[in-house]
């Protein structure tokens, strides 16, 4: 397994959800970079005594990731399930931050990084989507039953193709086709 695979790993079966938040299980994602590299480690930096730094009464932790011998470092404030940095954060809430940081480090090397993009599904699914979605729009244009139903679907299609060159061109070829056909 390498790179190009994590990227390319569909992990929704595995990301937990609290409140309006997904996190990817941090378990799970590290029994994954295990698998990709046998040899993967991951280091909570220290700030002398502590595993956090101390940023005016709140916490940030530092994780750093190697895999492929390639060190990744991420960092992340210790917060609360509203996403708020905590002010004197106990011991768990340091624990939580530690780790969903070293899976947020397993990103950078691949692994869940659609989830921090904001995207709903891994590069080449979501293509798949995009592709099936458009080509569902082609069919509603062919399918169209008259002149209102044709500029319906004309106008889904370009919503849905939004600056994908290769999709604008093929819905203005299905346009200009239909036209010379409905004449």
């Amino acid at each position: 397994m390498n790179i190009e695979t994590l990227l390319k790993t569909n992990v929704n079966d595995h990301i937990e959800k609290k409140k309006n938040l997904s996190y990817l299980s941090w378990a799970w994602a590290w029994a994954e970079a295990l698998k990709a590299d046998p040899k993967a480690v991951y280091k909570v930096e220290m700030f002398g005594d502590k595993c956090f730094m101390d940023i005016n009464g709140t916490a940030m932790v530092w994780v750093t990731v190697t895999m492929f011998d390639k060190p990744m470092t991420c960092q992340l404030p210790v917060m609360n399930y509203k996403n708020q940095a905590i002010l004197n954060p106990d011991a768990f809430a340091v624990n939580t931050a530690i780790m969903r940081c070293m899976t947020k480090a397993l990103s950078l090397h691949g692994l869940g990084l659609y989830i921090y993009a904001g995207e709903d599904l891994p590069e080449d699914e979501s293509k798949k989507a995009n592709h099936n979605l458009m080509q569902d729009h082609l069919t509603a244009i062919q399918d169209a039953k008259n002149v209102e139903e044709l500029q319906t679907a004309f106008k889904d299609a370009y919503k849905a193709a939004g600056t994908d060159k290769e999709w604008l061109e093929a819905v203005t070829a299905a346009k200009d086709l239909m036209k010379r056909t409905l004449k």
